[in-house]
Order: structure tokens, then sequence, then C-alpha cells
């Protein structure tokens, strides 16, 4: 889809309310749809109020609720004085939205993350499953070892649809100077909006047990974790393994 171009936006688009719904739903709609097609970039600034309300022959109160949903969803981010912009990613970003393991005293730090392994491969059933994709569909996957303070505490093992992330490679995830989703935001058009997460007990695989330096069988958590961009579309299936031996998982699986 191409961007619209002045007279396309300017131009009234008159939304009835959908069955059993309100109109700011619709809207919010719209918008997500406006925002996966690229017409509003990351770090722009969306138009302004009184001229969305034109475009969706609305009312600014119900434009509002729309803009406070994205707002609340972490897709757009309000500015005081300049205006309502789209999200970008950054490392505050990632901290705070998206990584959550603390240490025992409740401190987060940003990890460092050094690149363990990389392969274009077959997706098996439960990547398949967990990223709406073809069986044995052509995936990159990747492996990350995660430093806390200078301890290594956690083992990200990562894939992605081959078909969205062409021209990814080691070499591109080693130079990157920005978080993984920065990288899949601005090198590949797919904005992270939220994730769905799962977790439970396992026992360390010799291969992760070996890179944590713990004994295989160790006691790990186990973090599922799919990432969804604009359109509700699986982009990353990611399996965390977590020693626990210093940190923790705080919060509910989710966002």
């Amino acid at each position: 889809m191409m961007p619209m171009d002045d007279a396309q936006i300017d131009r009234p688009h008159f939304i009835a309310a959908p069955s059993g719904g309100p109109i700011f739903k619709e809207v919010k709609r719209r918008m997500l749809a406006a925002l996966a097609a690229g017409e509003w970039k990351p770090g722009e600034a969306i138009p302004a109020e009184p001229r969305l309300a034109e475009r969706f022959g609305i009312s600014i109160g119900t434009l509002r609720k729309a803009i406070d949903e994205l707002v609340g969803e972490n897709v757009l981010v309000r500015q005081q004085g300049r205006g309502t912009f789209v999200a970008t990613h950054s490392r505050d970003r990632m901290l705070f939205l998206f990584f959550n393991i603390i240490r025992h005293d409740g401190v987060k730090v940003y990890p460092d993350v050094a690149l363990v392994d990389f392969r274009k491969t077959r997706a098996d059933d439960e990547t398949a499953e967990r990223l709406r994709l073809a069986p044995r569909a052509p995936v990159f996957a990747y492996r990350n070892a995660l430093r806390l303070d200078g301890r290594l505490v956690i083992v990200d093992d990562i894939t992605v649809p081959a078909e969205l992330f062409a021209g990814l490679g080691a070499a591109r995830l080693r130079q990157r100077t920005n978080t993984i989703y920065h990288l899949y935001q601005y090198g590949f058009g797919l904005s992270v909006v939220r994730t769905a997460e799962t977790v439970r007990a396992v026992g360390a695989p010799a291969d992760v047990a070996r890179l944590l330096e713990v004994p295989t069988d160790s006691p790990l958590l186990l973090i599922r974790r799919v990432a969804f961009t604009l359109n509700d579309r699986p982009v990353e299936f990611r399996r965390s393994y977590v020693n626990t031996a210093h940190h923790e998982y705080p919060r509910e699986p989710g966002y």
C-alpha cells in the first residue's frame, strides 16, 4: 500500500459504528492500518487532531479516545507541547517494556548481548504454529547470550520468518548499535508493539547449561515469547532460558 497523498489525507472518510462497538475502536483500527502501511514513520508526528478528526468525519473527543488507547499501548507517544509521535524502539523502551528480568534486590539493568550462533533453517512445529507459518517454512534462527552486571544470566533462542527479514545475517546482528527491536523497526519496517509470554520451570539443556556454566538439568525459567507488529502479525518467536540464582521474573506474562 502506497502512502496517501495530501488529497487523500484531507478527504473525510466518514465512519459508521461497527456492530456492537464504539466508533473510536474503528478509528483506532484505521490508524493502526495507516501505521502498518507506513503512512506515519517511527519518530514522526501524526497529523494534528483537527486534521485527523476531519479525515475520519468524527469529533475531536472520539479521536482522542482512539489516540489515548494507542498511547496506552505504547504505539504512540505524547510529547508535551510538541504533539503525538509514532513510538520508536530505544534502549529505555526495550528495558522498561520488553525486558522483565531483575536482580533479587529489584534492580533492573540493560543486558550486554553477544551473538552465539546464526543460521537459516526450517521452522519446527511449535515455531510454525506460533509464527503462523506453513510447516517447515524458511526461518532465520539465532542465539544470544545475555550478561547482567557481568554475569551470564540468559540464553535467547530467537526465530524470525525469512520472508520478512531478507538480508538479516550474523554481521548485521553483531554490528547493530541499538536494540534488536530497533533493528526490526528501522531495518525491516516491522514495529513490535506487544508481546505474549508464557513461563515455566525447566531443566537446563546441555548446550544451554554449558553457556550458563551450570550443571545440565539445573533449574531454569523458560520464557516463550511471541512478538507482534502493528497489524498483530507475529514476527518473532523467542525461547529464553533464565538462570534465577541471582535474578527473577517479577511481572505477569504479557506486554
